[in-house]
């Protein structure tokens, strides 16, 4: 069981747009909830530890509660998506909602007190009221004392024993609420803060609509995300932890990555950022294609993004079963799968259906091994027989009529594996050599499944007279 299972779980539910992600980002002083104007930004369950006077928690953000009908977020959602595609949507938002209010000790439900209160607030009181689980009746956008008598007495009509004025934006009222949350919380056992260190961390990336979400799903054996073929239905990156085979990993579900001219609205921005950033904290990146698609100069754009981070990286080709019976299309997707990756070469192919599962039992087992090789250290003698092997085998280019000379090599790096190469000339090394050297130092080293970066140094001369 992974540590957040063992913390108290508290979910921040309410309609749209009534700051449930900016409280949610006050409190873990971080930015990872999209906060915007417009509804139904939030789509997935968002997780963060929370620690207040030395108490820890788990806080769940969630969608806003909005009926289907209603056409909420129709800013958010692609033009080209139809009114049944959003409602779709929109009842994936609201079955997550449901589903961390379950899993939740604790029930925070946010209302607007700049808006009032509304019918929609009437019926989630009383569905949280019903779910028999603690509520905490917040009332935010109350800037300051003077508007808590003016906006928050019409929310008793809601039938609360309690309601708590606060400012999201500003922390009005922040530090009375937690401390009385803080207190109403159940303690379990928590594991060591270790725990979370030893996972393997994976991202899943690639393009809108080729099945991250599915696959994270099947990995974990339960609907944990939003899951339509609407493009863009991702927009936050949510890690959730998993612990399988005695192994602990800490998956990633990220925005789909589309080509700069694609993307205009604002918020997707965002979100790429939020999945390339991921790469940057990530061991393996899971990248998918779509069989049905095939591999485009986007999907090899969006790997050479792995490529730039130094991340290890497992190409997953999914909706094998579209081309099951077709081995005419599995030869030719495999050959442009090879074509336009020949820059990471040392990245395993894998075929799977996330919606029928074949096939994924493999991912993890791989990712093991790729990690296990990302993670190696070498001795300094072991570089150094290989830096002269490689020398002997193929000789170092000519600069400015001189020999190129590359005296020692050492380890200075892991997660990848990093090597410095010490030389006479450090503009005398061509990338051709410098790819010659990388390739057969993984060669050498077993690493046929991970990236090994080559950094060149140029040792300081002797000056004489």
């Amino acid at each position: 069981m992974s540590k957040l299972d063992r913390l108290a779980l508290v979910a921040l539910v309410g309609r749209p747009n009534v700051g449930k992600s900016s409280l949610f980002n006050r409190l873990t002083h971080r930015r990872d909830a999209i906060v915007d104007a417009t509804p139904g930004v939030t789509r997935d369950r968002q997780y963060h530890k929370i620690a207040w006077d030395d108490q820890e928690f788990v806080l769940i953000d969630t969608g806003g509660i909005e009926p289907p009908s209603s056409g909420v977020g129709g800013k958010a959602f692609p033009r080209e998506a139809g009114v049944e595609s959003r409602e779709e949507v929109i009842n994936g938002i609201q079955e997550q909602t449901w589903l961390a209010v379950q899993e939740a000790d604790l029930v925070v439900l946010m209302l607007d007190g700049r808006q009032g209160i509304s019918g929609e607030d009437y019926r989630v009181a009383e569905i949280m009221r019903k779910s028999g689980k603690p509520v905490f009746f917040v009332v935010n956008k109350v800037d300051g004392p003077d508007l808590e008598n003016k906006l928050v007495p019409q929310f008793y009509e809601l039938g609360a024993e309690q309601l708590w004025p606060v400012s999201a934006a500003h922390g009005f009222g922040v530090a009375t609420l937690m401390n009385e949350l803080t207190a109403r919380l159940p303690v379990f056992t928590v594991e060591s803060p270790e725990a979370d260190e030893e996972a393997i961390a994976v991202a899943c990336i690639g393009r809108p609509n080729v099945g991250k979400s599915s696959l994270v799903n099947k990995l974990l054996g339960e609907k944990r995300m939003v899951v339509s073929d609407v493009p863009g239905t991702t927009r936050d990156s949510v890690d959730t932890l998993l612990e399988k085979g005695g192994c602990k990993y800490r998956l990633v579900d990220t925005a789909g990555i589309r080509r700069k001219g694609k993307v205009t609205d604002k918020l997707e921005k965002f979100s790429i950022l939020r999945a390339l950033s991921c790469l940057e904290k990530c061991h393996v990146a899971l990248f998918l294609l779509d069989a049905g698609e095939g591999i485009t100069e986007q999907d090899a754009k969006i790997i050479s993004y792995t490529v730039e981070r130094g991340r290890a990286c497992l190409i997953i080709i999914n909706k094998w079963d579209l081309v099951q019976e077709d081995k005419k299309q599995q030869k030719w997707l495999m050959s442009e799968v090879e074509r336009l990756t020949k820059f990471m070469g040392y990245a395993p192919v894998l075929t799977v259906s996330a919606l029928t599962g074949n096939g994924v039992g493999k991912i993890l087992p791989t990712v093991n091994k790729i990690y296990e090789q990302f993670s190696l250290e070498f001795t300094t003698n072991r570089l150094n027989r290989t830096l002269q092997k490689a020398i002997e085998e193929h000789n170092p280019p000519l600069y400015q009529g001189h020999r190129v000379k590359f005296y020692y090599a050492t380890q200075i790096g892991t997660k990848p594996p990093t090597v410095v190469i010490f030389t006479n000339y450090l503009k005398g090394v061509p990338a051709s050599y410098e790819r010659f050297l990388v390739g057969r130092f993984r060669e050498e080293l077993g690493m046929e499944q991970a990236p090994l970066r080559i950094v060149f140094r140029e040792r300081e001369r002797k000056k004489y007279g």
